[in-house]
């Protein structure tokens, strides 16, 4: 198949990715009614109305006007501009109602397949090579689903359950799928990041290689009955635990749990998980913790977070020392190797997945919980901003840790051992959770 035949091939599966995406997105907000689209419920989020437009006005922009079409509604940038517009301003904003939120992106979505019939993915132009900017928008509108589901989770025992997901499956026996259990990865020089993902953003390249110690780092995420003990060891009032950063935000916020737990009496905890209330599982992976709970945790028990090379290191590389794109391989993540996609609406129990185990013996690296790592969020070296400075540069050295390894509610295209996600250190109410590392 020549070069040619293989870019015409990539046009229907673009078409049906940037379909696929649409879907969801759709799906989210399917059962909520049309005041809990509009309004904010939480200061951290905006209007679930102002994500449904805001992923429509990307595509515009990326989609039509990026490639050299004329745009669907121009006039409506500014209201769409992240940047310009904290999500604590966006109510204020005269945003689009749902129904015309909806036709909006309909119509920027007809005009996007139109011209996808007639646009060459030419290899001379950065954001048409492999499909570049499709890929762009197929990620972003995902992560924005992500983000629709925080907010849903933040609407508390307001928010509908979440629709069509099938359970967990169960812990699956294995060596090193127990809490406390670890593998110890050796030193030396390893290769980071990527030149050869077509659809990487611009903070995962390029591949440069790093020198690490040999370290120990935890086979699976710490689990809620984990952190449990750590709550009944008195450590959100222990003040040698946190730093001092920590400790003064663990007063301000009166911390003493990570958020949506309850305490039900007798040592037995509750959690709130889309408008249910369910008894605690201790064999899950402790999600919404921030990135200072984490922190504290690890000194408590004697370790630290693993730096984000350590964890990408323990995460990538194959028995013979080369570099895969997920823990178990390069074969995109399906059901039997890790909990992504939303097909379950939170983490399965720790050693559910042994087909996704790294080279190391590393479980659940990709899927489940968002996993925070040591590393301040910065550029590799030799980074180049591409397609904008707002994605990636305009974050770097402001105080942003970096998360690693996607969580259940992740696509699974953007879920590889090389994806940064980042935040500041005190937010929670994301699909996050951690592991454990400690010097050898």
């Amino acid at each position: 198949m020549s070069a040619t035949q293989i870019l015409e091939f990539l046009k229907p599966s673009v078409a049906a990715l940037l379909e696929s995406a649409r879907a969801r997105s759709l799906l989210i907000l399917e059962p909520l009614r049309e005041e809990d689209v509009r309004r904010q419920h939480s200061p951290l989020m905006a209007p679930l109305v102002w994500d449904l437009a805001h992923v429509g006005n990307y595509e515009d922009l990326w989609l039509l006007r990026a490639v050299g079409k004329d745009g669907v509604r121009p006039s409506v940038d500014d209201l769409y501009d992240a940047f310009r517009h904290p999500r604590v301003t966006r109510p204020a904003l005269p945003l689009l109602g749902p129904r015309e939120a909806r036709a909006y992106i309909a119509e920027v979505r007809r005009r996007a397949l139109d011209s996808l019939d007639l646009v060459e993915f030419d290899p001379s132009r950065p954001l048409l090579r492999d499909g570049f900017v499709y890929g762009l928008v197929v990620q972003h509108e995902h992560q924005h689903d992500e983000t629709m589901l925080a907010t849903r989770q933040l609407m508390g025992e307001c928010s509908p359950p979440l629709e069509g997901m099938t359970p967990a499956p169960p812990a699956e026996a294995r060596d090193g799928a127990t809490a406390g259990a670890e593998v110890l990865v050796p030193g030396g020089r390893y290769v980071i990041g990527t030149d050869f993902e077509p659809w990487a953003y611009d903070n995962e390249r390029p591949a440069h290689e790093v020198s690490l110690a040999r370290f120990w780092i935890d086979t699976v995420p710490v689990t809620c009955g984990a952190y449990r003990e750590f709550i009944e060891a008195g450590g959100y009032g222990q003040r040698r635990w946190w730093t001092d950063d920590g400790w003064s935000w663990r007063q301000e916020a009166e911390l003493a749990h990570p958020q949506f737990w309850q305490p039900e009496g007798a040592g037995s905890w509750s959690v709130l998980r889309f408008g249910a209330r369910r008894d605690l599982r201790l064999d899950e992976p402790v999600q919404h913790v921030c990135w200072h709970e984490a922190d504290a945790y690890a000194r408590w028990r004697g370790r630290r977070l693993p730096s984000e090379a350590e964890w990408e290191v323990a995460a990538s590389i194959g028995p013979d020392g080369g570099k895969r794109r997920f823990p178990w391989g390069d074969a995109r993540p399906i059901e039997a190797t890790a909990n992504v996609g939303q097909r379950h609406d939170g983490p399965a129990p720790v050693g559910a997945y042994p087909a996704g185990a790294s080279a190391f013996g590393c479980l659940q690296m990709v899927g489940d919980v968002w996993e925070w790592t040591s590393s301040d969020f910065g550029p590799y070296p030799g980074f180049e901003s591409f397609p904008y400075r707002e994605y990636s540069e305009v974050f770097f050295d402001s105080g942003y840790k970096v998360l690693r390894g996607g969580c259940w509610a992740t696509w699974p295209g953007s879920a590889r051992c090389t994806f940064r996600n980042w935040d500041h250190p005190i937010r929670r109410h994301i699909f996050s959770g951690f592991r454990c590392a400690r010097d050898a």
